[in-house]
This record gives structure tokens, sequence and C-alpha cells, in this order.
């Protein structure tokens, strides 16, 4: 039986690993369509070589070049955000792999759940956003959330052997990213540039910000929570630089289980493609004899605050997580053509957070009007 799948978020990190990955996987995994926001150029190689019935860009002007582009061939191209849901909810399609970068991918997420997908979720603020909502709609419509991000894949990967209910805590495993040894005084300096040169993934340039400020794994704590049915409590965070354990499970009894792989998002993919088989990967084996030593150590909170900010809105719950993570998206976009400083990302968040009037029991409309509120209070900051 083939797998159709859509693959949202192609032209990104993730979306590229994916279509390797689905092309790896051999005729029993098929391209059924493909999306992204505006990069028309990588779409139109993209559609060219694997030739799906739909392709879709969010800017419509993007979409008119590539409709031109493509014309004369079998693919039919789509135009603006509500084309994106629209492949997220196509019959034919049992496989969503979701890479929209921000909050822009809660949309496609909700119409994927909708119809009763298998959503495998790349995006972080989804989750972070509409948690509260996205976990008992699956559940509701008998659609399946898999995790793609490595550190939740992992935990994910070690539950499948043992019972959730004797879990004691997960730990969450952060490379620190290509500035966790800078003094605060190196911090203020640094250059978007910087910020983006991760020492072992090649990501897109806002989760790699993320990275560098600790901020995702903010996010991560939060979409933990929803993943895995947890109290705050339970998720920890530890700093692990050679990126080899992806996150632990410690269990009642003291145990504690670790999914270790070399650090390839190819593997946590393909696993949520094949889910719940596991198929041969052309990944590199793990040799642990070759890396030599592995170091974990607690998190710098003084330096990088932007950490405790994950574990107080998972505490908080309502619309703070997606203030939080819409705050955290302006501020990123706004360093990144250096109207802030790189601690400036930090403040601009925490600012927005602390005006903030949490809707405990938000509705979607809520969420999307705090989401809307904490960009507009995140540029009045800078």
């Amino acid at each position: 039986m083939v797998k159709n799948i859509a693959v949202l978020g192609s032209t990104g990190s993730v979306g590229r690993n994916a279509l390797e990955v689905i092309t790896e996987l051999g005729a029993t995994y098929r391209v059924a369509s493909l999306g992204a926001k505006n990069r028309w150029k990588m779409l139109y190689e993209q559609a060219r070589r694997f030739i799906p019935p739909q392709v879709a860009l969010a800017d419509p002007e993007a979409a008119r070049i590539l409709a031109a582009e493509l014309d004369g061939t079998p693919t039919r191209v789509l135009a603006g955000v509500e084309a994106l849901r629209k492949l997220a909810s196509e019959e034919d399609v049992s496989v969503v792999l979701l890479a929209i970068a921000g909050g822009a991918a809660l949309e496609p997420a909700i119409s994927a759940i909708k119809t009763g997908k298998t959503l495998a979720l790349a995006n972080k603020e989804a989750l972070v956003m509409a948690g509260s909502l996205l976990i008992p709609l699956a559940k509701e419509h008998g659609a399946t959330i898999l995790p793609v991000d490595s550190e939740h894949s992992a935990i994910f990967q070690v539950l499948q052997e043992t019972s959730r209910s004797q879990i004691k805590r997960i730990i969450l495993t952060a490379s620190g990213g290509p500035l966790y040894n800078k003094s605060p005084e190196e911090l203020e300096r640094i250059t978007p540039w910087q910020a983006l040169q991760h020492p072992t993934w090649r990501m897109g340039q806002k989760i790699s910000i993320d990275s560098a400020t600790l901020m995702n794994k903010a996010l991560e704590i939060i979409e933990a929570k929803w993943l895995f049915n947890l109290p705050v409590k339970q998720i920890s965070v530890l700093i692990h630089p050679e990126c080899i354990v992806h996150s632990l499970v410690e269990f009642e009894d003291g145990v504690v289980l670790a999914q270790m792989s070399e650090p390839d998002m190819k593997l946590p993919i393909q696993y949520a493609l094949t889910y719940p088989e596991r198929r041969q990967a052309k990944v590199p084996s793990l040799d642990l004899s070759e890396i030599g030593q592995l170091t974990f150590e607690e998190p710098d909170w003084e330096r990088f605050p932007a950490l405790q900010l994950g574990f107080e809105a998972a505490k908080c719950g309502g619309t703070l997580p997606a203030v939080l993570s819409a705050a955290d998206e302006t501020a990123v976009a706004h360093f990144l053509v250096g109207d802030i400083k790189f601690t400036d990302i930090y403040t601009v968040v925490r600012k927005v957070m602390d005006k903030h009037s949490v809707v405990e029991n938000p509705a979607l409309e809520d969420i999307i009007a705090a989401d809307a509120w904490a960009r507009q209070e995140a540029a009045k900051c800078l």
C-alpha cells in the first residue's frame, strides 16, 4: 500500500530532508503535494522532480510566477494560506509532514487533524500555541500526532517500549547552540551571522536563532507537556554539546533510557513516516568509541534566561504560550535584520509576556487574537 505524503514547508531544511527520505524509502512512499511560503524557484525544482498533482505557495505573487513556470506540466499550483490548509486535508493524503516555520503552521495542523491524518509535526509553534486544543481534537477525529523534533521523537521512541504511567521525568537535551560559551559581554555584541553558525545542526534561520538563545528548548518544554501529557515538574533540560543523546526518560525505579544516534534529522523524519515500523536508513551507524566522550551540564540560567520563559508559560498555560511564541518570532525577525541586539530578544519577549492578560481556557479565536496582540506589542518594544 502506497503512503501519500503532503510535505508542507518543503523548501526548508526539514522539508528538503523529508523529500530525500521519501526518495530513499522507495516506491511505497509518494509525494502527493508540496507547500511553501514564497520560495518558488526551489518549489519549481521539487515539482519537476516529484511531479505531484498539486503544489501551493502562501505568497500569491510567488504562486503566480510558479504557475507560469509549471504551465503545461501535470502539476497544479494553488495560492494563498488557504491553499496550505487544503493540501493538509486532501482525501488521498495519509501523512502530512508539517515543517512550516512559526505560527503559520497552526491552521494547516488543524486541517490535517480534522481530517484524521497522521500529522508528522516538525513545527514547534503549533503545539506551543494551541496544544490544549490540538491534542483533544486529534482524539476526537482519530488523528495521530507524531513528533519530528529529534528530542521529542527520542522520548516518543523510548516510550514505545515502556509504560507512560511509570515515568518519573523526561530530560530534554540541548546542544547549547553556537554561543553557549560566550560571556555576557560577548553576547551583547553577537551578530546574526554568528548566531546562525550552529556547530552541529543545519536548520532554518528562525530555529537557528532560537537554538542560540535556548528559546527552542523553552518551546520544546511546552510541546513536551502536551505530547506526553506530563506536568511541567516532570520536565527538565540538560546541555549536551555532542548531540548524540537526543533525550532521556527516567522511570520510577531509577532506570534512565535514552535514544542515541548520529545527529541527522533524517532519522526522526523517517521514523515518523514509517511508524510503527523501522526501515533501513542511509545514515552512518553510531560509533561511540570514535566519539569517545559524552558531556552533560545544567543550563546557565543567567546567561540564557529565555529557557525559564518556557517553564513559566508551560505552568501558566492558557494564552501565554501563544504570546511567548509570537513575541519570540517577531523579536527574532528584527534581530536578523539588525534592528535589535541578540540579548534584546529575551527582553522583548519578557516585556510582552509581563503585559499579557492570560485567557485561561482559550478557544481558537482567543489564541489567534493573543498571537496577533503579542506581535503588535513586540514591535512596540523594539
